[in-house]
């Protein structure tokens, strides 16, 4: 009997210790109160074409001087590698667009089967779908057409955006948008302070959208005015920064000799997203937060909107 209760003695006594080591493993790993912010993001090399690896304890997320706790940092692929992607062109682009159509065929036909493609095009205000979301390449591809080149036809690119924004059903898969257009916003006009383009841009981050652009010149006299272009050209790199996409442009009214080049950079970023998940600081009131990412791993940087939506903490 004094064996049995030695023995028991010490199941307990080494019992004991290993609870206490996994409740406070458990409280370690477990995520503080709050909701997490997703948000997508993307590694590029600071230099050359390497790059690096990039690991949760790699990323760090700032809300002013204040640290966010990273609690997620998912490689968009394999499983995860599911995409929302529509081509947004202008209908009042000059012609000239219609020696890249076989290069954005060729980008679209190019893309893996996770990708779901839509083409849409930009008129009046609106984004006129000519193809909706889907995974058969091909026919998005055959969706693409030459431009109307009316003057026009868009008003402002930045409208176009917004209604495909608004209307773009919801879903767990990334949502991403190449526009093609010359940027130049017809009804507010030109100079700093766009309303229009501040507007979409928040738009575009509240839904986790990234915007990619490339400039082509527009029809009518607009379409080779220096004045017009500089802002367009502007516009649209403003709107893919503060999303965290990429706007290819060349300085000066003159369209791209190809879009290859622009099509093959957006790919090779496309396959270097991850999802990244963190804890913001407690908010009384919901809103727009605007944050900073950072790593300390040579050779790397991390492209992401520069604001999120945090909700309100539960009080």
């Amino acid at each position: 009997m004094k064996k049995h209760s030695l023995v028991l003695e010490v199941i307990i006594a080494i019992t004991v210790p290993l609870s206490c080591v996994q409740l406070i493993v458990a409280q370690e790993t477990s995520p503080p109160a709050g909701a997490g912010v997703n948000l997508v993001v993307t590694v590029e090399a600071r230099h050359g074409s390497n790059v690096p690896d990039i690991t949760r304890d790699d990323v760090m997320v700032y809300e002013g001087h204040d640290r966010d706790r990273v609690t997620g940092w998912l490689p968009l692929k394999g499983d995860h590698a599911g995409l929302e992607f529509f081509v947004l062109l202008d209908d009042s682009s000059n012609v000239s667009l219609g020696s890249q159509l076989e290069d954005l065929r060729q980008f679209i036909n190019a893309q893996p089967a996770t990708m779901k493609i839509g083409v849409a095009y930009m008129q009046n205000g609106i984004a006129r779908v000519v193809q909706d979301l889907t995974s058969d390449h091909a026919l998005a591809a055959k969706a693409l057409r030459l431009p109307l080149a009316n003057p026009g036809a868009s008003a402002s690119p930045y409208f176009s955006l917004g209604d495909l924004i608004k209307r773009w059903p919801a879903s767990e898969e990334r949502h991403e948008v190449l526009m093609i257009t010359d940027g130049i916003d017809r009804y507010w006009g030109s100079g700093p302070d766009n309303a229009y383009v501040d507007q979409v841009i928040e738009q575009a981050q509240r839904a986790g959208v990234i915007v990619f652009s490339i400039y082509t010149p527009g029809e009518g006299h607009y379409g080779h005015s220096y004045w017009r272009t500089y802002w367009g050209q502007n516009y649209l790199s403003q709107l893919a920064d503060e999303t965290g996409g990429e706007a290819f442009y060349l300085i000066g009214s003159a369209p791209p000799v190809s879009f290859a080049p622009y099509l093959e950079d957006i790919t090779r970023r496309l396959g270097r997203q991850y999802l990244l998940t963190f804890i913001p600081k407690p908010q009384k009131k919901a809103g727009m937060q605007r944050i900073k990412l950072q790593t300390e791993v040579p050779n790397a940087e991390l492209v992401s909107a520069d604001r999120v939506f945090v909700p309100a903490t539960p009080q």
